[in-house]
């Protein structure tokens, strides 16, 4: 008996004694707790990594497709033949995008609405070498259209529709533009209605040399969102839904996407389409100026360190910038405190003006930088 209550008691002494080393072992974690916690904190307050990935693009896609129609152009025998000859952009959507032979034809291009009364932006390949016109609009309505006005140095053209109460997109501002934004490209690939893709803007003011007219002005924002045959005159939007250029080119060997896609900046088109809907055709304000693109191999034949900009190599007789004091040999760096450091660039900030407003063009004259207004005078003929 004794023995058992032994036992007994020893069990009982070395539970007491275990529980207290239990409570000994958390006293110490929750002791030390305070500084492996601080450790974390100090982790997870860190500076943030900022994205403007929106998440998703639903609610960009919502607001630009009922804004996309699809254009139906057709040609007769005669028209198809002349206009498939003088087709700058075959290279780009297939040389039988519109057809090659002398038989009536017919393409298909993308649209978009501009204002509720049924004017139409899109591009000058898809419609100008047609004879009739049918849009068709995101709810399935078909209407006959009329072509108001085209310009094939920009590659834009109006249409229009007898209707009321079309939808339509606020405005981005193309020259705030961002590479890495992302964008959406609306469009009807392949007669594939209300089709979007997505991608980010890769560059700005692309030069693709695809205008075939001495007067032509390429300054594209360029992506990488699929497009193809179909997506011309398609919106390109901005995660916000607004309207940031008209879709007009890809760089492909195929006539399919291939990668690279081109974009008609918004602000150079408002300037266009208003003018087109205005007068009928592009008003266009110059500068006066031959000019090259800087690069080292003319910085160094210079003597400037300046590789970057629009070098002036001569001046049209009474043109805007000889009048202002502009001289051969001074390098434009800036418009309106824009940099300017391609030809593109420099096109795209005119070919958006107006004869008779001013733009402040920075230069750089044998190191001296100088500020001069010119006022935009209209092309001399």
């Amino acid at each position: 008996m004794k023995n058992f209550l032994s036992f007994i008691f020893a069990g009982i002494i070395g539970g007491l004694i275990a529980f207290g080393g239990i409570k000994y072992t958390n006293q110490m974690n929750v002791e030390s707790t305070p500084e492996n916690l601080s450790r974390q904190v100090s982790l997870i307050n860190q500076s943030p990594t900022i994205s403007n990935f929106p998440g998703n693009f639903t609610d960009a896609a919502r607001k630009a497709m009922p804004v996309v129609v699809h254009i139906k152009a057709t040609a007769s025998a005669n028209s198809s033949q002349n206009n498939s000859q003088s087709n700058p952009f075959g290279g780009f959507f297939g040389d039988d995008f519109f057809g090659g032979s002398p038989q009536p034809q017919s393409g298909a291009g993308s649209g978009v609405f501009i204002s509720a009364d049924g004017y139409i932006v899109t591009n000058n390949h898809v419609v100008s070498f047609a004879d009739e016109l049918e849009v068709t609009t995101y709810d399935n309505r078909t209407y006959k259209a009329k072509l108001i006005g085209t310009d094939p140095g920009t590659d834009m053209a109006v249409i229009k529709i007898d209707a009321t109460n079309m939808p339509t997109l606020s405005y981005s501002d193309s020259d705030k533009a961002q590479v890495g934004e992302w964008v959406l490209a609306v469009g009807n690939p392949f007669d594939l209605t209300s089709t979007v893709t997505a991608g980010i803007i890769s560059a700005k003011g692309r030069d693709i040399n695809i205008i075939r007219d001495n007067r032509g002005i390429e300054s594209f924002i360029q992506t990488d969102a699929a497009v193809n045959p179909g997506n011309s005159g398609g919106a390109l939007v901005d995660a916000s839904g607004r309207l940031l250029g008209i879709n007009t080119a890809i760089a492909t060997q195929t006539g399919s996407y291939a990668g690279y896609s081109f974009a008609i900046p918004v602000n150079m088109m408002r300037k266009i389409v208003d003018d087109i809907i205005q007068y009928g055709s592009f008003q266009r304000a110059y500068l006066g100026i031959s000019i090259n693109q800087m690069d080292a191999e003319l910085s160094n034949e210079l003597g400037v360190d300046i590789s970057q900009g629009v070098f002036v190599r001569d001046l049209a007789d009474g043109g805007a910038a000889s009048y202002a004091g502009i001289l051969p040999r001074d390098i434009i760096t800036a418009v309106n405190n824009r940099p300017i450091r391609t030809v593109p660039e420099l096109q795209e900030v005119v070919g958006s003006a107006k004869v008779g407003d001013v733009l402040n063009v920075t230069i750089n004259r044998k190191g001296e930088i100088k500020e001069i207004p010119v006022k935009l005078k209209a092309e001399q003929r």
